[in-house]
């Protein structure tokens, strides 16, 4: 007796086997599989590499505290270095430190905005960005007596595409500015990307937030303000909102709603 037997007998599996490479079939099932395969070698990889991509996103967070307060330097120990830091976790409302509520070194103070019982949702909301934290993780820097020397604050705000994420740093006066600077955004190169030009960020040296009545005056603009040179930043050149974008954040984080309580009890001494 032959074991031939019709195709229409044979299970699905050998009548799948006996096709031919070019059917249709066979061809919608190597390419299931190849992509099932891609998939499972980069879900390990992301999972394998999410450590060192954690662990650069730490790194880089550090370099840009050490840059805009001034203390880096290419080859220093990055971590040693950042140990000079003390992270606080500040409550706004109150401008007073919580560290025994959050972890300084571990709360995402970004992460924190979009949950409702950490953060609020703004009415008034010229930085664009919907909510905001009710705490955010800041750093005082002291000199070898023990004495504050700046404050690093972190502050974010959309631009013309995108959010832009970055540190300010004051000296201890809480109102002369030593440096700004962004260590994320999307703006267009060559224009609203002219934030991270070195000549740019120089410009912020030395520039105050409020004058002698404590009103904040600090401007970012094309046209020098009435209060003078000493709150003005001109503005990127064919930038326009992306610079109306960092006028709007700086004035945003240094006002009521942002740092001010704190600003007010550092200028006070209490820190």
């Amino acid at each position: 007796m032959s074991d031939t037997q019709p195709p229409e007998q044979k299970g699905a599996i050998a009548r799948f086997l006996a096709a031919s490479p070019d059917s249709v079939g066979k061809t919608i099932f190597v390419a299931v599989a190849v992509c099932l395969v891609a998939s499972m070698v980069v879900s390990a990889a992301a999972v394998s590499l999410r450590p060192v991509q954690d662990a650069n996103r730490l790194k880089d967070r550090q370099v840009n505290v050490l840059q805009v307060a001034g203390v880096y330097e290419p080859g220093i120990d990055v971590t040693e270095a950042f140990a000079a830091f003390e992270p606080h976790v500040l409550e706004l409302e109150t401008g007073e430190f919580v560290d025994d509520q959050f972890d300084p070194t571990t709360f995402d103070d970004i992460a924190a905005a979009s949950d409702p019982d950490l953060s609020v949702a703004l009415d008034d909301d010229p930085a664009g960005i919907g909510r905001r934290s009710n705490y955010r993780v800041i750093f005082l820097l002291r000199d070898q007596s023990g004495e504050l020397d700046k404050v690093v604050l972190p502050l974010h705000g959309y631009g013309l595409w995108s959010t832009l994420y970055g540190f300010i740093a004051l000296e201890n006066n809480g109102n002369d500015i030593f440096g700004l600077q962004f260590y994320q955004h999307g703006e267009t190169p060559g224009l609203g990307a002219e934030v991270d030009n070195p000549r740019w960020k120089a410009l912020w040296n030395g520039k105050k937030l409020r004058d002698d009545a404590g009103d904040l005056q600090i401007t970012v603009s094309k046209t020098q303000p009435a209060a003078g040179p000493d709150f003005y930043v001109d503005a990127l050149a064919g930038a326009t909102l992306t610079s109306v974008g960092v006028d709007n954040l700086v004035k945003f984080w240094m006002g009521d709603a942002g740092y001010a309580p704190f600003l007010a009890k550092l200028q006070a001494g209490e820190f």
